[in-house]
């Protein structure tokens, strides 16, 4: 297969430079300092524009470690990896299979690829809301635009370390006084930012909920036009609904995300929408934040090197359907899908045992939906939740990538009523799954602890592919158990609530860069478990 090649760190200069040229135009020549950037911002909000696409641009970049690596595209790569590294989703740990790695669990070391790369995406993306931080905050209150664009900045910065800290140090409760992160913030040097020291996830918590208590007021005061890529006051209380319900502050979960919902106007994808492949638009109602993609963005330009490629089903190039086997396809947990009631039109996001689905037949009529799974190289689970646009088969892989979509926030406010009241968990529940997914559904929990599983349960169909798989383990203390499925007997593996292997390692190259870290605060790198062959 051909591989458009693609020279990053030649691109990256030009974006730089282009990033800076308004600026420097608006100054006429000179050298340009932060304190003269700063003030023709504070004048001229639209002449940062560049600074603030740095926000939307660093999550869909190709090759922030490395342009040889396929699995190195921005944010839908993370979900990709994480999702990988649960117990949902199916793949094969063959060579052509960039996803292999959190497979078999060798990828939490420090000198993994994947540690780095989690580090290295997030910190450029920290760094960015930094940048605008240090430009733009004064002594004085901000108004219109500028208000605006500070607020994103910060929510911006909690999005970051709320992903970093359920990477690198198990969830909030039970583990607060754990050694978790460094916190670099926009009133730190270089010099303070390289002699960092770790701080505790109540910490890396307490800056995450600072940082959106910030931004909320700021965002929901000054709403400005833009598209779904860009930070909004919806999106800052979903950002804060996640905080809270990992922390525990069950009414503030529920009612942040009931804010998420209302402010953002947001409502679920119906059962007619997601009756054919879909999950790829960010004009949908349901999308409350997302990645835009389009066909210049350097990940749709590589050809293969983004998100449709290793995930979408049904792509015209790309790892899933161009060579030829299933092996690179991604699979529902044959387990998880059993457990799907047939009147849920969500079962219908994977293909059955019989090489079917009725979304394919919805989408593509009959005679095509059954030509398709032995065309693209399907076998039995692989999904077609994930749809591509233009004509079947397109090639161009340019589909945008759900961050947070309205029926997370709903999920999140049945589960944090429910350990509240549970009747009123029930019932949120219930009123959601009957009227966008399933109109036979009764939620069947008779306490507590078996309503927790049937939202996890709920969580995993809903959510499948979109990030949350391995963080939900890691929330909810459950185990890893791919046994008794179709996962191959080479990644089978049955692993205990917390185990070391589910966190990963803060990477050598940060250890090395960081004098501020304390070596003997980190964890020894966790070894690899043995399948169940």
């Amino acid at each position: 297969m051909k591989i458009n090649k693609y020279f990053g760190l030649a691109l990256a200069s030009v974006l730089m430079l282009s990033a800076c040229q308004e600026v420097e135009d608006a100054l006429q020549g000179g050298v340009v300092t932060a304190e003269q950037k700063s003030e023709v911002a504070l004048d001229n909000p639209e002449k940062i524009s560049s600074d603030m696409n740095a926000l939307k641009d660093i999550l869909i970049q190709f090759a922030t470690i490395s342009d040889s690596y396929h699995d190195d595209f921005g944010y839908p790569a993370a979900c990709l990896k994480y999702d990988n590294a649960g117990q949902d989703m199916v793949s094969e740990n063959v060579g052509y299979n960039w996803f292999s790695y959190q497979l078999i669990f060798n990828d939490r070391i420090k000198t993994s690829s994947d540690a780095l790369f989690f580090w290295k995406l997030h910190h450029q993306h920290i760094k960015a809301a930094n940048d605008i931080l240090k430009m733009l905050v004064t002594d004085e209150a901000p108004e219109g635009e500028i208000a605006n664009y500070i607020g994103q900045a910060y929510a911006a910065r909690a999005f970051d370390y709320l992903q970093l800290v359920q990477t690198y140090q198990f969830t909030y409760i039970g583990h607060e006084d754990e050694y978790a992160l460094p916190i670099i913030t926009e009133t730190m040097s270089d010099e303070e930012a390289m002699n960092n020291p770790l701080q505790t996830v109540s910490d890396v918590y307490t800056q995450i909920m600072n940082d959106l208590n910030t931004a909320i007021p700021l965002l929901e005061n000054n709403p400005i036009t833009c598209d779904k890529a860009t930070l909004t006051a919806g999106a800052a209380y979903g950002l804060r609904a996640r905080a809270n319900l990992l922390m525990g502050n069950w009414e503030a979960a529920a009612n942040d995300a009931a804010s998420a919902l209302e402010v953002s106007g947001a409502t679920p994808y119906t059962i007619a929408e997601v009756s054919v492949p879909s999950f790829n638009e960010a004009s949908a109602n349901s999308w409350i934040w997302g990645n835009i993609i389009t066909a210049n963005n350097d990940v749709v330009m590589t050809g293969i090197i983004n998100w449709p490629s290793h995930l979408c089903s049904m792509t015209g190039n790309g790892y899933t359907t161009g060579i030829g086997i299933s092996d690179c396809h991604k699979r529902i947990n044959s387990n998880l899908w059993a457990k799907i009631p047939a009147t849920d039109v969500r079962k219908g996001w994977w293909i059955d045992e019989n090489m079917a689905s009725p979304l394919l037949v919805n989408a593509f009529g009959a005679g095509i939906a059954a030509q398709l799974p032995p065309v693209c190289s399907m076998a039995p689970y692989t999904n077609v939740k994930f749809g591509n646009q233009g004509d079947i088969l397109d090639a161009e892989n340019s589909e945008d990538w759900p961050i947070m979509r309205a029926e997370e926030m709903l999920l999140i406010q049945a589960e944090a009523l429910g350990r509240v009241n549970l009747a009123d968990g029930k019932a949120a529940l219930e009123d959601f799954v009957k009227t966008y997914r399933d109109p036979a559904y009764t939620c069947q929990a008779g306490d507590l602890n078996a309503f927790i599983d049937e939202i996890w349960f709920q969580r995993r169909v809903e959510l499948w592919g979109e990030g949350f798989s391995l963080f939900d383990v890691l929330r909810l203390k459950k185990g890893i158990d791919r046994t008794n499925s179709n996962f191959s007997a080479n990644v089978t593996y049955n692993l205990p609530a917390e185990s070391p292997i589910f966190i990963y390692s803060i990477p050598e190259k940060e250890r090395e860069a960081n004098k501020g870290i304390d070596v003997n605060l980190l964890r020894e790198d966790p070894v690899s478990p043995t399948p169940i062959m």
